[in-house]
């Protein structure tokens, strides 16, 4: 997401670890920017993001480019059949490290479920921050379009508001993050593939405007509070077309989530 002219001229004097993304990574490449031949090491970081991004193609290029002889390392928050089948074809007699149970939910977070109707999320949303004055919550969101819609319908009632995912340049994220660290944004608003990287010490808040799809990524969601031994709270919204979503995350953590109707915001009885 930034200009490649300054990367070029960094690498000219050689380095010992480069991070970077598949498509950039080839760009440098195709320009002879970047050589393998003494690569020793290669790491793929989030590999389950990036397979969910679409960079299987570009991994497998990056792949036949590399030296043979190499240590492969590959890191992954869920181990998918599509994980399997990337780590078989790369991988030479992996030994397979577990370093927690992927579905463990940090104790010290609070859950709670706020079950509301779908099109009342962005009022019970700013109801509770404005009765709890807020000052730093991060809220999911299922799509990039609907955490752009949220952003505006929070900043029409003067809540400070931005939105980070992949839609947005990096320059974006960075300020948009930047911001919402340093105090002067309220409410950052985020998608699963642009939250992996977020890290806020001591994160009061998080909120799940939408339930995920795959239960896991709740986890990852509500584990961006609690952090460093310190309490968390975690909300969720809830919708009845969400019954599944909730089923399947109420599996993974092992027990049903504290439900709490807002009062003025019960679900519409049929």
């Amino acid at each position: 997401g930034v200009r490649i002219e300054p990367q070029i001229s960094q690498l000219q004097g050689g380095l010992d670890v480069l991070v970077a993304t598949p498509g950039r990574l080839l760009d440098l490449y195709n320009q002879q920017a970047i050589h393998f031949e003494q690569l020793e090491i290669l790491v793929l970081d989030e590999a389950d993001m990036m397979l969910d991004l679409g960079f299987i193609d570009d991994i497998l290029r990056i792949q036949t480019l590399l030296p043979t002889k190499r240590q492969t390392l590959m890191f992954s928050a869920t181990f998918s059949k599509e994980i399997k089948s990337l780590a078989k074809g790369m991988l030479h007699a992996p030994c397979l490290i577990e370093v927690a149970i992927a579905s463990t939910a940090v104790d010290a977070i609070k859950q709670k479920l706020h079950p509301v109707d779908k099109e009342r999320k962005s009022e019970l949303l700013i109801h509770l921050i404005k009765k709890n004055n807020w000052r730093q919550v991060l809220v999911f969101c299922r799509t990039k379009h609907g955490a752009d819609i949220l952003v505006s319908q929070l900043e029409q009632t003067s809540i400070t508001a931005d939105s980070i995912h992949a839609n947005r340049t990096q320059r974006a994220r960075t300020l948009a993050l930047d911001g919402f660290k340093n105090g002067n944004i309220a409410i950052l608003v985020a998608t699963d593939i642009a939250s992996r990287g977020i890290d806020v010490d001591q994160l009061p808040c998080v909120v799940n405007f939408d339930l995920p799809y795959v239960p896991q990524d709740y986890v990852h969601r509500i584990g961006r509070t609690g952090r460093a031994s310190s309490s968390g709270l975690a909300i969720s919204f809830f919708s009845e077309d969400e019954s599944k979503q909730l089923q399947a995350i109420e599996r993974v953590v092992g027990h049903k989530l504290e439900r709490e109707i807002i009062y003025g915001f019960a679900p519409s009885e049929k």
